[in-house]
């Protein structure tokens, strides 16, 4: 909202922990280009895929309305990437309230549109800060949610991020404490398999997941059990045992 606030201020993020009160959120004018570009003539379609903020997006409840009712072809992808507190925060990233907040006020505006949509939340394993007690949470978000994610990304450091600098030194730049991050193939296995929890090919190393966090109490045939007992990976997988995962 003015210059001379963000001339001095030194904060890392406008939007984390919270969204700045000086941070300008306004969707007026995309709200104003998203109406144009229908009105193109020649123009059919007009859909948004990706890229939202659902954080500046719950902050006006006008363009998720428009978003929903003309620019969603079905499906919007979203990123909330993780659950854990203590994760998002190496992220800076907002809490998992804000995702639910919008995925509630995209499924409304959709049903006033008259739509069936779905919001498609994407997620991440092996992020800096993320540990298997970290992805068991998540696990637990998503079985209570009824989310079975098939859009699995295992985190690889990208040049010049923060990310990066804990992944490679082992240290929080902003804070200069540890910061534990799976390095191993194997670790990074066994993260990925909690969040396929549901996936009969990622059993095994689900129970070894949970066993090594200490929650052996989800592993069993209860209402709240992640992954069946048993041991030995299914026949499926021997069969192939040996190879290379195929990536989600």
């Amino acid at each position: 909202k003015s210059e001379a606030i963000e001339s001095k201020c030194r904060k890392l993020s406008c939007v984390h922990p919270g969204v700045c009160e000086n941070l300008k959120t306004d969707h007026g004018p995309l709200v104003q280009l998203m109406q144009n570009v229908r009105k193109e003539e020649g123009v059919k379609h007009v859909f948004i895929a990706s890229g939202v903020r659902y954080d500046l997006a719950e902050l006006a409840p006008d363009y998720v309305k428009e978003l929903a009712a003309h620019h969603t072809g079905g499906q919007l992808s979203v990123a909330p990437e993780h659950v854990s507190n203590r994760v998002l925060e190496k992220m800076k990233k907002p809490s998992i309230e804000s995702y639910e907040r919008f995925q509630t006020m995209f499924a409304c505006a959709s049903k006033d549109a008259g739509k069936e949509q779905y919001d498609i939340p994407y997620f991440i394993s092996g992020h800096p800060g993320s540990g298997l007690e970290d992805m068991v949470e998540l696990a637990l978000w998503l079985k209570k949610n009824g989310r079975r994610p098939r859009q699995v990304q295992d985190f690889i450091p990208t040049p010049m991020s923060m990310a990066a600098c804990m992944y490679f030194t082992g240290i929080d730049p902003m804070k200069m404490e540890p910061v534990y991050t799976a390095r191993g193939l194997k670790e990074k296995r066994l993260q990925k398999a909690l969040l396929l929890y549901w996936n009969p090919e990622h059993w095994e190393d689900a129970r070894e997941a949970l066993t090594q966090a200490g929650r052996t109490d989800l592993i069993g045939h209860g209402k709240d059990a992640l992954v069946p007992p048993g041991s030995g990976a299914p026949a499926s997988l021997k069969s192939h045992q040996g190879r290379p995962r195929a990536r989600s």
